[in-house]
């Protein structure tokens, strides 16, 4: 895998996929910078080395149009004020006439940051012309986006088939880092968190970290299926009917490894995926027309 180190960027353009998918509350301020602080080093390092660092990201769920609430703007003020220059140049739009020109006047060491990918549906739907759009902003690529980078998107896999030299960032070389050492040689003890919607999208995971993991910590709605499968009554809870006999094959797998399956001893319980508060309940406490929301 080719890292920072492989790319000449000094007086290049680097386009660089970041994930500044952050929070933000009513007013539009940031409740947590910690993707931003992630990127970092990544973006320290390319401006010592002099490039002209391009930086891309999505934020919240546009839906393919212009939010003006999910505009990057405040990342780009959050993230001037983080930087030794101080300085982030917003662009009007991700692709286009604007674009284009901040990006060819940028200087050595200087950083931009693009528009919300995601105001366009072409981004997610890695359309070609956007990509080709996107890769006239870069003459190099960079992929630092560790929680975008499974998405066939077009800021993720569709310029990288364009902009010949590319690298992971350093934010991905280390995930990538810990992931090995987790596959190959963990410390023990080794306990995992689990957590997501679906067992179904789980399985191999499972399955893996039960021949490696001491414990596993079973939550979010995953955790729904696991119980049901146990005969807990779940009322209106997301369970995964047709994954029951999987779940409960899980659980004996589990045991007979001598790996902790741990799953939640009590349920934050309410009404809809709507709500933003509920009641604690027990496991055999969950009311017909109640749905398990998260752990207790």
């Amino acid at each position: 895998m080719r890292t920072l180190d492989d790319l000449e960027v000094s007086g290049r353009r680097v386009f660089c996929r970041v994930d500044f998918n952050v929070p933000l509350d009513d007013e539009g301020k940031i409740t947590d910078d910690t993707r931003i602080r992630a990127a970092l080093p990544t973006i320290n390092a390319l401006i010592e080395r002099g490039a002209r660092v391009v930086l891309a990201s999505h934020l919240g769920r546009p839906k393919g149009k212009r939010v003006e609430s999910l505009s990057l703007e405040p990342v780009a003020a959050h993230l001037a004020g983080l930087l030794k220059g101080g300085e982030v140049i917003l662009t009007d739009d991700c692709i286009g006439d604007g674009a284009r020109q901040v990006t060819a006047d940028l200087r050595d060491g200087q950083v931009a940051l693009l528009e919300n990918l995601r105001f366009h549906p072409e981004e997610k739907q890695n359309d070609a012309g956007f990509v080709k759009e996107l890769a006239k902003l870069g003459d190099v690529y960079v992929n630092d986006a560790f929680g975008a980078a499974h998405r066939a998107h077009a800021s993720v896999s569709g310029i990288p088939t364009v902009l010949h030299e590319k690298a992971a960032g350093l934010l991905l070389k280390r995930e990538l880092d810990v992931l090995r050492r987790l596959r190959s040689n963990p410390e023990s003890p080794y306990i995992a968190v689990l957590g997501g919607a679906k067992v179904s999208d789980k399985i191999d995971v499972i399955e893996a970290l039960l021949e490696r993991a001491d414990a596993l910590l079973i939550g979010g709605a995953m955790a729904n299926t696991f119980l049901a499968a146990q005969g807990k009554s779940m009322g209106k809870s997301l369970v995964e009917e047709d994954k029951l006999a999987i779940a409960r094959s899980l659980l004996q797998k589990a045991e007979d490894q001598e790996v902790e399956m741990l799953l939640p001893t009590d349920l934050r319980v309410g009404l809809s995926l709507d709500d933003s508060s509920g009641q604690v309940r027990g496991l055999d406490d969950v009311e017909d027309h109640e749905m398990a929301l998260d752990i207790g």
